[in-house]
């Protein structure tokens, strides 16, 4: 054998030895597609929306309930609906495939109203968590030349009620909340969620100098209050410090809210100034306290479509029981994908073929999850592993 023969047989070895012993394989960029839809989409809502639970749960749509299931409130279906002026989608992910499901015009125009109660801010959503039910009212404008903003935040609380041979109608307690001294809610959907096994409610509060996170919940002492001052029980339990708005005058943006960190409790993701330079912050809410953890610029949650888009999503993309989040860059040309786990650092950054503008999905769990994301001209781009 010549000496340029045996070289080539030692590199050949080589490689197969390297291979042998465990050499990782190099993983595929995601894949971005344009769904294939008749019509223009201008809202979308993911998994947990009010909006998404109904389609689960009306019969519209049977893959999207579960088998074994005869009726019950499915709360962690992986599922997506899509709408425009012509029509809409159920999105599902089944066997590695999204699976659509077209949706009259009036089935999605009864879907959409329910979101917003009577007496809310138009154009807003509301924020459920079991008994209770949150929305922004009573809107107000300090002037002409600044935005919309709601006077009260009202928390509806469903009652429990005992046991009769008679139906009986759910009493509900109803409190209205203010933002306090000078201040009022900005145009932002709240969020429930439960923290240390109680609810609270984050929101975000406009004011002169620009805009702050709150929270709102029920004093630990609430267990010593008389049943006769309901309407007394929630409150501002923490704010942050006010932060100055963006070029173009807009609040602070929340993001979400979830176990996205190694702490092992919620942390709140929210963007300020979200209309310039984007700053994704991090805070934890401790001791009845606000700390901000984590800053990093260069993000958005802001739409300039319909209000009260979700421009952001929560999915475990390395099945490490830890949630990352999706979210678009400031000038939403493409979608990142952030670990928070150890401050906030970008794994992945995917080029999309157009402007993200009025929705940011996951469907599906773990690393096989599907991103959807609606682009300013009404197409829908799906996102693949």
């Amino acid at each position: 054998m010549s000496d340029r023969g045996a070289l080539s047989a030692l590199l050949a070895v080589s490689v197969l030895v390297a291979s042998l012993l465990g050499a990782r394989p190099v993983r595929a960029d995601p894949v971005v597609t344009i769904l294939d839809l008749p019509f223009r989409a201008r809202a979308m809502r993911g998994p947990g929306s009010e909006v998404s639970l109904a389609v689960a749960t009306s019969g519209l749509l049977p893959l999207a309930r579960p088998k074994g299931l005869k009726g019950e409130v499915v709360e962690d279906v992986s599922l997506a609906v899509l709408w425009g002026d012509e029509g809409g989608a159920a999105l599902t992910l089944a066997d590695g495939k999204v699976a659509t499901t077209l949706l009259g015009v009036e089935a999605i125009d009864g879907l959409a109203v329910s979101e917003t109660p009577r007496g809310a801010v138009p154009g807003t959503q509301r924020a459920t968590l079991g008994p209770l039910s949150v929305h922004l009212s009573d809107p107000v404008r300090p002037n002409a030349s600044e935005f919309e903003r709601a006077g009260t935040l009202t928390i509806r609380e469903r009652q429990p009620v005992g046991m009769s041979a008679d139906p009986k109608p759910v009493p509900i307690v109803t409190t209205a909340v203010t933002a306090g001294d000078g201040a009022a809610f900005a145009l932002r959907r709240p969020i429930a969620i439960l923290i240390d096994g109680r609810p609270v409610i984050v929101a975000v509060t406009a004011q002169e100098g620009g805009s702050a996170l709150v929270v709102v919940g029920k004093p630990l002492a609430e267990s010593t209050k008389s049943p006769a001052e309901p309407d007394k029980a929630w409150s501002v339990l923490a704010r942050s410090p006010v932060q100055a708005a963006g070029p173009g005058g807009q609040s602070l943006t929340l993001a979400a809210i979830g176990d996205v960190s190694k702490a092992g409790q919620p942390r709140i993701a929210a963007v300020a100034a979200p209309d310039g330079a984007g700053i994704l912050q991090l805070w934890a809410y401790e001791a009845g306290a606000l700390r901000l953890v984590g800053e990093g610029a260069g993000y958005t949650t802001l739409s300039p479509g319909e209000g009260g888009a979700d421009l952001s999503a929560v999915l475990d993309t390395d099945g490490d029981g830890v949630a990352e989040l999706a979210l678009p860059v400031a000038d939403r040309s493409a979608l990142a994908i952030l670990s928070l786990k150890d401050g906030i650092r970008e794994v992945k950054r995917i080029p999309l073929p157009g402007l993200a503008a009025f929705g940011v999905a996951a469907i599906g769990h773990g690393p096989r999850t599907r991103l959807l994301v609606g682009l300013a001209d009404g197409r829908v781009a799906l996102i693949s592993p």
